[in-house]
């Protein structure tokens, strides 16, 4: 949903749910950001989704890729 939908949606909203929303999300915006604890690294997604790839041989991969 892209805000201009969201806005539309807010603007036919009643006066008192549209001041309503606008101290929920401005409370919400006063809230803290969490900051991660240490920094990742990519290595730590090392074999992600090897599974998806189980089976299936690298180069007839390519070759219909190209082909597409």
């Amino acid at each position: 949903m892209l805000v201009q939908d969201i806005l539309k949606e807010i603007r036919a909203l009643p006066v008192e749910d549209q001041k309503r929303l606008m101290k929920l999300m401005v409370d919400l915006l006063a809230q803290p950001v969490e900051k991660p604890t240490r920094r990742r690294s990519l290595r730590e997604l090392r074999g992600l989704g090897k599974e998806i790839w189980a089976g299936v041989d690298a180069q007839e991969y390519i070759d219909r890729q190209r082909d597409e």
